[in-house]
């Protein structure tokens, strides 16, 4: 039986039960729809999508995280919906053009990243969009694009209603509680694979737990990079701090906290410099454990590179520099031993095809090094196998473009490969069907992660699953610390949903309604203070936030491509922000790209501003952090200012701005360097140049007195008949033009 529908294709979409109940509770209310993959969240969309449309006219928007995905959903919508004007979108179309598309379509499907631009850049307006579809909505949370968005629509759109669509949201409350709120979540629609009325679409699936036990070879490197761990703690502890017995997440953590801390008391630089050797032995150490020596190889071989560089990290040459790291080397190079997973991997495939030579398997590695060395394997073997990673760039191993990524996707689903070997790029959302078996190669600490793995089969008939595991190491712990936070889940989500239903909207606000009249008070207040001030913005700023927070705050934002610095806040001031770990690189690694790019600033712009925003990236010695900033303030002459985050540098960007614009009557303008200026541009740079006249009073007086000899000439009384031009002013300009010139 399939789904009938004045604007769905017929016999395109099989009617489920449980599909038409979630859709009629979204059509409702912002709800969250937390299904297991491959049992049709995007139908579900499609479901809503089709009645909104039918019923309230303007037009939807469907977001998802990656290009391949966006082109996914576009295909399905296409395929299935009886209305022509369905675009997708990217960053490869022109703006413009993408604003053309935009306004002509029914339907987008887009990459949130896109959107917020548009947004920002005000090429789009969000007000006849009646829904929105956020894909993978367990990223709407911090600065993800995903945030603003819906942000922007309940503020824009007329008729707004969300649909977040997830395999899995997690197993942390307060990051849920966080998606919950950014999309003003109503209700939340959770189906197992074991409620009834899924059962009849679910296939059965076996998991199988392989236990391999690693050689006396890889255990004496074991043993090795763990004594070289314990060395670097026991010195930590005799700074009298405890760092024994941590698990690589509590390290983390007390690396930031004293990072924060070391800026303030130099003495724990030491601690803060040994903790990150232990942090890159503890990933050797990993790498040993559940991947191999060929990742570890190519580890070693990144962090030798590393250590050698101009510029290089003090942790990487300090472990170089070990001698035990020279005996480490010796017995890595001159290790044959496999990492007994390849061995049983090789076992477990044989087998499948043995019993189904049509079979496609999907096996999952966290680290491309890994993958490589899986595909080379299996590839010695006879396997038909394909890698499928991301598009960035490791070292010198390139990654795939999402053109790349479809055709492999395309050859998989048409038998050309039985074999796909898959980082974490292949676990989230991509339609792979008829996968018969998943092996992951190693176990994942993430339960968002494991299931979206396990959704990559069981989907169109039986599959199965296999995870690999080194008895005594990780592997173990992860297996169990996912299962663990899976069940716990669930649990969290009924919760959760139980919560919802009995309160609806005021519940996840945790407002009352004269808290809300409060706070719109308060967002009126601060867009009013601001109002009338204009900020340029570079258009490689437009997603550190800022511009985001500029804009709540009521300033008008303009995207251009600036000649330098980031922002451009009147006619003579111009900001460079630089992240505090960006102004730590250029330290450390001596980079003279960021003084060229200050005194090209200066040269521009009378008076520049460096913003060192975050406090937490103190890798190199305070005193050197501090000679920096001192050398930039003296010898460069340009002032600095050390802001906590994103927010504290857009108010700072604010205020600057207001009191150059509103008070100094100092609008923002463009200089880009070009030797060469028009009569008009030379006479009104030769007058803007008086103390206390801007671009604007310089063209205002060039109007009145049409020429500059006539504005030199002019009374005090003449100058004060032009608008802008106080007493004041005026004096300033009699003064420069009568003073007797003293060379002394």
């Amino acid at each position: 039986m399939y789904v009938t529908h004045p604007l769905i294709k017929e016999n395109t979409v099989e009617r489920r039960a449980y599909q038409i109940a979630i859709a009629a509770t979204a059509l409702m209310y912002n709800t969250l729809v937390i299904l297991p993959t491959g049992l049709g969240k995007t139908a579900i969309a499609l479901l809503v999508i089709a009645s909104r449309l039918l019923n309230e006219g303007g037009k939807a928007l469907v977001l998802a995280p990656t290009k391949p995905l966006v082109e996914q959903h576009a295909s399905f919508f296409k395929r299935t919906m009886k209305i022509e004007e369905i675009v997708s979108l990217s960053g490869e179309v022109k703006p413009e053009k993408r604003a053309e598309l935009w306004n002509k379509a029914k339907l987008v499907v887009s990459t949130p990243q896109v959107i917020e631009n548009d947004l920002i850049a005000g090429r789009i307006s969000l007000e006849d969009v009646v829904h929105v579809t956020f894909d993978e909505a367990h990223r709407a949370v911090g600065d993800y694009s995903y945030v603003y968005i819906a942000k922007k629509y309940f503020e824009q759109a007329r008729k707004p209603l969300v649909l977040g669509l997830t395999a899995s949201p997690g197993s942390d409350l307060e990051r849920i509680r966080e998606v919950i709120e950014n999309l003003r979540i109503e209700a939340i629609e959770i189906r197992t694979e074991s409620d009834e009325d899924v059962k009849p679409y679910v296939h059965s699936r076996k998991i199988q737990w392989i236990k391999v036990e690693m050689s006396e070879e890889l255990k004496e490197i074991r043993d090795l990079i763990n004594k070289m761990i314990e060395i670097r703690l026991k010195k930590i502890e005799k700074l009298g701090i405890k760092a024994s017995n941590l698990s690589k997440k509590e390290l983390l953590a007390l690396q930031e906290s004293l990072q924060v801390q070391a800026s303030e008391e130099e003495e724990l630089f030491e601690a803060v410099s040994i903790l990150a050797e232990v942090l890159k032995l503890y990933h050797a150490l990993e790498l040993i454990e559940v991947e191999g020596v060929e990742a570890l190889k190519e580890y070693l071989k990144k962090l030798i590179s590393e250590g050698k560089s101009r510029g290089g990290s003090k942790a990487a040459r300090n472990i170089l520099a070990d001698p035990y790291f020279r005996e480490l080397l010796l017995k890595v190079s001159s290790c044959k031993a496999e990492h007994p997973k390849l061995k049983k991997l090789v076992e477990v495939l044989k087998k499948q095809f043995e019993e189904n030579p049509d079979s496609r398997v999907i096996v999952f590695a966290n680290f491309r090094d890994t993958a490589e060395s899986i595909v080379k394997k299996l590839r010695e073997e006879g396997f038909s196998v394909e890698r499928f990673v991301g598009q960035a760039k490791r070292g010198e191993k390139k990654g795939m473009s999402q053109k790349e990524q479809i055709e492999v996707i395309e050859k998989f689903r048409r038998g050309e490969i039985k074999v796909l070997v898959a980082t974490s790029v292949g676990e989230e959302g991509l339609d792979i069907p008829n996968t018969d078996l998943v092996v992951f190669y190693e176990a994942v600490p993430s339960e968002i992660r494991a299931i979206q793995r396990k959704g990559r089969t069981g989907r169109a008939r039986e599959g199965k699953i296999v995870v690999l595991i080194t008895k005594g190491t990780r592997d173990e712990a992860y297996y169990y610390v996912s299962s663990r936070k899976e069940r716990n889940m669930y649990l969290k989500l009924y919760e959760l949903r139980e919560e919802l239903m009995k309160k609806k909207r005021d519940w996840f606000y945790g407002l009352d309604k004269e808290t809300k009249r409060e706070e719109k008070k308060e967002k009126e207040r601060v867009e009013k203070k601001y109002s009338g001030v204009k900020v340029l913005v570079d258009s490689r700023e437009s997603q550190s936030g800022i511009a985001k927070k500029l804009l709540d705050m009521g300033v008008e934002v303009e995207i251009k491509n600036l000649p330098a610095g980031d922002y451009v806040l009147s006619d003579r001031v111009a900001v460079e922000r630089k992240t505090d770990r960006d102004f730590v690189d250029s330290i450390v690694k001596k980079d003279r790209n960021l003084f060229s790019q200050l005194l090209r600033l200066k040269s521009l712009y009378s008076r520049p501003v460096l913003i060192i925003e975050g406090q937490d990236a103190v890798r190199i010695n305070p005193s050197a952090f501090k000679g920096a900033i001192a050398t930039i303030a003296v010898d460069f002459g340009i002032p600095v200012i050390q802001t906590k985050s994103p927010d504290e540098t857009a108010e700072y960007i604010a205020l600057i701005a207001k009191r150059e614009q509103v008070l100094r009557n100092r609008k923002p303008a463009l200089h880009d360097g070009k030797t060469k200026k028009s009569l008009k541009e030379m006479q009104e740079y030769v007058v803007s140049a008086i103390s206390n006249v801007g671009t604007v009073t310089a063209k205002n007086l060039l109007k009145h007195f049409k020429t500059v000899e006539r504005i030199v000439t002019a009374k005090e009384e003449e100058l004060t008949k032009v608008p802008n031009v106080g007493i004041k002013t005026a004096r300033k300009i009699r003064e420069l033009v009568t003073t007797p010139y003293d060379e002394s």
